[in-house]
């Protein structure tokens, strides 16, 4: 008799009961023990939009295996049964092993057993590009920034923004820096046209540039791994500030930007964060400055803020404090 058809299927699609084979990330795997003193593992398995997490007690049959051989980071095709408990969502395994090179004929894919981002990287990055095209000025500092982002486009399509808290997904940090330079466009415009008499006058294509680059640095700080990211060496010991002002200092070399504009950039990009507790050496110092800073700490605190309507379970109409926001958010009356 030929071996049983079952149907590769997504994690995040399975409904109660429903039987597939699929390919999900093992996340963690957690040694326990009862209140009986009976040891288990808790593990979690996961793809791009959903999680699970479960025990496997020590009476199991894959006990032994989950001990010896299951790798956290490492990905695996299991048959199993999609299960809704009182515990939460479960998998009951029929069989795992770890993918294999011939699992991509299949459909594996590791970038789609992690989180990722809801808008198509590629085109994320071309709206990118066009919109320096539109915004910033002919001239060296738009080669400038399209140089670099052209440099670094492969980076950009899977990489987080950050390892935690705000656009940790993959193309995180594309979705990040073309919503922060969005925002430039539209503070650059509505403060020129307030302040028109300022003297120097803002320099509208200067803070785009600065949105566009403010982050760049991380692809020198971070890399991709299975789990999220992880800090490289660099980046772990100076930071993706100072990166982003050497990378830009190195790519200027030769490109005609001159040494005022380009020393303005560079304190744009050592500056967005402010305050030295959050790594930047000096605050901001130019209004173009001020204005790179509040489009990126915006675009970051709003996404956290989405993320805990969307993620907290607390009971009530408030959010638990357990966030990184460090503090509740109302959801309303109706989560009462």
């Amino acid at each position: 008799m030929p071996p049983r058809s079952v149907p590769i299927v997504r994690l995040c699609d399975m409904t109660p009961g429903e039987e597939g084979d699929l390919f999900a990330l093992l996340t963690g795997k957690e040694e326990l023990s009862t209140r009986e003193g009976k040891p288990y593992y808790r593990v979690s398995f996961r793809d791009a939009g959903r999680e699970v997490s479960f025990p496997i007690w020590d009476n199991s049959p894959w006990a032994a295996e989950c001990r010896a051989s299951w790798t956290p980071g490492a990905f695996y095709k299991l048959r199993a049964v999609y299960r809704e408990t009182n515990y939460g969502p479960q998998l009951d395994i029929r069989k795992i092993r770890e993918v294999v090179e011939s699992d991509v004929a299949d459909g594996f894919d590791p970038n789609l057993c992690r989180p990722q981002s809801r808008f198509c990287p590629q085109t994320m990055f071309d709206e990118l590009v066009a919109l320096v095209r539109a915004e910033i000025p002919a001239g060296p500092l738009r080669g400038l920034v399209e140089t670099i982002l052209t440099t670094h486009r492969d980076a950009l399509l899977v990489l987080p923004a950050a390892r935690h808290n705000h656009h940790t997904h993959v193309a995180g940090l594309l979705e990040h820096t073309l919503s922060v330079a969005r925002t430039c466009v539209y503070l650059a415009d509505k403060y020129a046209a307030l302040y028109p008499d300022m003297k120097p006058p803002l320099n509208r294509g200067l803070v785009v540039a600065g949105g566009a680059l403010h982050d760049i640095g991380k692809v020198r700080e971070i890399r991709a791994n299975p789990t999220g990211a992880e800090y490289t060496a660099e980046g772990g010991l100076i930071g993706h500030m100072l990166q982003g002002r050497d990378l830009v200092r190195e790519a200027a070399a030769g490109s005609g930007v001159d040494a005022e504009t380009l020393l303005r950039l560079e304190h744009l990009i050592i500056a967005h964060q402010r305050l030295p507790e959050w790594g930047s050496p000096k605050p901001p110092m130019t209004p173009e400055a001020l204005l790179v800073h509040y489009a990126d700490d915006v675009d970051a605190k709003f996404h956290m803020m989405a993320s805990i309507l969307a993620e907290d379970d607390h009971a009530g109409p408030l959010s638990s404090n357990k966030n990184p926001l460090r503090q509740k958010v109302f959801r309303g009356w109706a989560s009462g």
